[in-house]
């Protein structure tokens, strides 16, 4: 049974037909035509399929070890493959060319982020927050800082961390208590510990440039207080800093990513942005993680379904209840089989759908870039979509192409129950995806007044207007509930507060069903038509999206208005037993 190769075909359709980036004028656009943009995406494939897909066993199985001096070493081949990476250029392709990136548009860096990602997750936790990392430096550092670290983490000779989360707070980062004096030279000594740190100490590069959340010792109470500081491993000077990995984490999933307990003893750090402005500027850093977390369910999704389908095709079980292929056969194939093929529909039409949702918002930041303001608000909107319907239909597909699978699915050499255990914590980082809901319903969506949601329906009832009858009548459905669950919404959430909350998760997963609706209209409009066989896999796809997901919006409608009353009518210590 084969494993993963990239869906290549899938994605020079959505690069080359549904978005027409090689004539869009963009920065950075320019340079791409159809055979550029084919050979990127290749070798995208080659790189990911020959050097880190390898790896993705290998992780698992040995995971990290952290040594007595504090130091640790990654799985047997990650250095190496990383080594590869960096001499590739593959770390700069989507950087600004200012600090030695190659500009390249945000979409095909999404590409790359979505191959490496099903390849191989855990090292993808590695490079993965170069993007965010360097877009934090070169937005808020100095023009010092700018320079001596932007290009080195870019070039991929230093790599870098997100130093936020403490033990006591959690995702509530006023509660931090990690402090940082001012000292005579203009920098500041930081202490503190810090945990679940990816890639907090490893031996891939030599220095490791921490981005850390701390309070000044006059700061304000609550996240008002909380300010921005970089502080590498290694100094300008060329000493080691007082930063030291405590442990790592043994996890779930995502072995072979160090995960790491970090304690900051006075480290040497310098300021990012302004004193207690730390949120600004750490936002930049964790929008850019949101949207590559749900970059990471799209990978899941798509590792996973390769698998099951490849396994369905040649496993012979049981026999089919209609026409049988050889009535000879003592057994048929499992895609005889109309549930096992439902739940391969739904994979396809999720990651199809989603990979088409995703290289469009990439490329909606591209235009943000140039200065587009309804582009920034619509990747703002969408943001938490991404990143939590992502990656619970990332999590959730896994699990039912394991289900295809049957008891192979949950041994482990069948590489099924890796995916599964990889893919759970993308539903809890970068912001618990009950945190993202209500972001969208609450900041996204009551708090800008139904504005920015209004438009984005708009956008996607343009597209069911125009899309072929079988998929834009049942996406005008599904709209219908979405304007009434926004109206509610709107109505509501003033009268009682918790009402906003009580119907965020189900106005988020609403939102994302309808995106994903949004882009298989469009997907059908495009391949209209024609009578390849691609095309014409789409076309059931489409369908298969208009039948069977689509119609969820009538349950959640439902939800969202059941409001917040029953929810929170039992009493807390109600919720014990005995």
């Amino acid at each position: 049974m084969s494993g993963w190769n990239g869906p290549t075909r899938d994605t020079l359709f959505i690069l080359n037909d549904l978005l027409n980036i090689t004539e869009a004028d963009l920065p950075g656009y320019d340079v791409l035509d159809e055979e550029t943009v084919h050979a990127l995406v290749e070798g995208m494939d080659r790189f990911c399929v020959d050097v880190l897909a390898p790896l993705n066993p290998i992780s698992d199985a040995q995971g990290c070890t952290r040594h007595p001096d504090g130091s640790v070493s990654t799985p047997e081949g990650f250095k190496q493959a990383y080594d590869q990476l960096v001499e590739a250029g593959w770390t700069t392709l989507a950087a600004p060319e200012e600090y030695g990136g190659q500009g390249m548009p945000h979409v095909l860096g999404t590409v790359l982020e979505e191959y490496m990602n099903s390849a191989c997750a855990s090292f993808m936790m590695y490079p993965g927050i170069i993007g965010g990392a360097t877009s934090t430096i070169i937005s808020a550092g100095s023009q010092e800082l700018k320079q001596a670290y932007a290009p080195r983490i870019i070039s991929g000779e230093w790599l870098a961390t997100m130093a936020l989360t403490e033990g006591h707070a959690g995702t509530d980062l006023g509660l931090m208590r990690t402090k940082a004096e001012p000292q005579a030279d203009g920098s500041y000594a930081i202490s503190g510990e810090k945990i679940f740190i990816s890639g907090g100490e490893h031996d891939l590069t030599e220095n490791i440039v921490h981005l850390v959340l701390a309070k000044l010792p006059d700061a304000p109470a609550g996240s008002r207080g909380i300010s921005l500081f970089l502080a590498p491993k290694i100094l300008p000077d060329g000493s080691r800093n007082a930063i030291t990995c405590a442990s790592i984490e043994h996890k779930m999933g995502l072995n072979g990513s160090a995960t790491c307990v970090m304690n900051f003893d006075g480290a040497k750090g310098w300021l990012l942005g302004k004193e207690n402005g730390g949120l600004p500027a750490m936002f930049i850093m964790m929008n850019a993680a949101r949207l590559a977390v749900g970059v990471q369910g799209l990978a899941h999704a798509e590792h996973s379904y390769q698998r099951a389908a490849s396994y369905a095709l040649e496993r012979k079980q049981g026999r089919g209840m209609a026409a049988r292929p050889d009535p000879a056969a003592a057994a048929d194939s499992l895609l005889v089989h109309p549930d096992v093929r439902r739940m391969l529909m739904d994979a396809r039409a999720f990651t199809e759908g989603f990979r088409a949702l995703v290289l469009w918002t990439a490329m909606e930041i591209d235009r943000a870039h140039a200065g587009n303001a309804d582009a920034e608000a619509l990747v703002s909107f969408l943001t938490p979509v991404l990143k939590a319907y992502g990656s619970d239909r990332g999590f959730e597909t896994a699990v039912e192409m394991q289900q295809v699978l049957g008891g192979h699915g949950y041994v482990k050499e069948w590489g099924m129950e890796q995916i599964v255990r990889d893919a759970r914590i993308a539903m809890i980082y970068e912001g618990a995806n009950g945190v993202q809901a209500l972001d969208l319903a609450g900041r996204k969506t009551v708090k800008d007044g139904g504005g920015t949601a209004r438009a984005f329906l708009d956008m996607v009832e343009k597209a069911a207007n125009d899309a072929p009858d079988d998929i834009g009548q049942a996406l005008i459905d599904a709209l219908e509930d979405a304007r009434h669950a926004l109206d509610w919404l709107l109505e509501n959430a003033g009268a009682n507060p918790d009402n906003t909350g009580a119907a965020s998760y189900a106005f988020m997963q609403m939102m994302g069903v309808v995106a994903i609706g949004w882009m298989w209209a469009r997907m059908g409009r495009v391949v209209e038509g024609r009578d390849d066989e691609f095309a014409a896999a789409k076309r059931i796809t489409a369908r298969h999206y208009a039948q069977r997901c689509l119609p969820q919006t009538a349950s959640l409608r439902r939800q969202i208005q059941a409001g917040a009353e029953n929810l929170m009518a039992l009493q807390p210590e109600s919720f014990l037993r005995g």
